[in-house]
């Protein structure tokens, strides 16, 4: 049969009020879906995370074997050998989602947004995969954000950026000190290294927050959504 075209990915949409100019993608974090995401932030900030321009997606990952849960099935976006930032990548993996996400990137252009009016980040594993997504593949687009995210050690993202000359999508991180699971120093890690290799990066520290987000920081992130894609003037005929 030779390799099928990946099936479109699931998706739970916010529509935006007003004319649609924008589009933010929101990666949800490991054994979760979009709609989870979503219902997540809604419950934080009891609404909807919305906007008068913006369209929201919440993409779900398929479901495949994952290592760290000894190959039990699970929505992630790839495969980890398991949780540290001192093991190798699953690249494979890591590769075949940024062909399928792409494919959504591709949807919003075809509707008429331009890349560099589309955001996209995640919570937790969800951040590290749009990370791997923008700056490998994807280097025209407004911004990343990466919740409670890190990258690995020798990750491909360092390997691609040290060859890079192009002018880079900024990066808004956060991280709670208490996270047991991906450390903060791992996310501070990940902070250094990507400003050593020209990309304009900021990180949010939010003290005594665990593996979990926070109404101050999705509050911060709506604030820094809006000035990366700000509304557009209506154009004057």
């Amino acid at each position: 049969l030779g390799m099928a075209a990946p099936a479109a990915l699931q998706r739970s949409v916010v529509s935006p009020a007003g004319r649609h100019t924008a589009s933010l993608i929101f990666l949800h974090g490991s054994g979760d879906t979009g709609q989870g995401a979503r219902a997540w932030i809604k419950q934080i900030l009891n609404q909807d995370m919305a906007f008068q321009h913006i369209k929201v997606i919440y993409p779900t990952a398929p479901a495949r074997p994952y290592t760290p849960m000894k190959g039990a099935f699970s929505n992630v976006w790839f495969d980890r050998y398991k949780i540290c930032n001192d093991c190798p990548e699953h690249i494979e993996s890591i590769d075949s989602m940024c062909r399928g996400l792409t494919d959504l990137i591709n949807d919003e252009v075809k509707n008429g947004i331009a890349k560099n009016r589309i955001l996209i980040g995640g919570f937790s594993m969800g951040g590290g995969m749009a990370m791997h997504l923008a700056y490998r593949f994807h280097q025209d687009l407004a911004g990343v954000f990466a919740l409670s995210s890190f990258l690995n050690k020798d990750s491909a993202v360092y390997q691609a950026l040290k060859r890079n000359e192009s002018a880079l999508p900024e990066l808004f991180q956060c991280h709670g000190t208490s996270d047991e699971l991906v450390l903060y120093s791992w996310g501070e890690e990940t902070n250094k290294m990507l400003k050593s290799l020209g990309v304009s990066a900021s990180l949010h520290t939010f003290p005594n927050l665990n593996h979990e987000l926070s109404r101050t920081e999705i509050e911060k992130l709506k604030s820094w959504i809006v000035k990366k894609l700000p509304v557009e003037a209506p154009k004057a005929n």
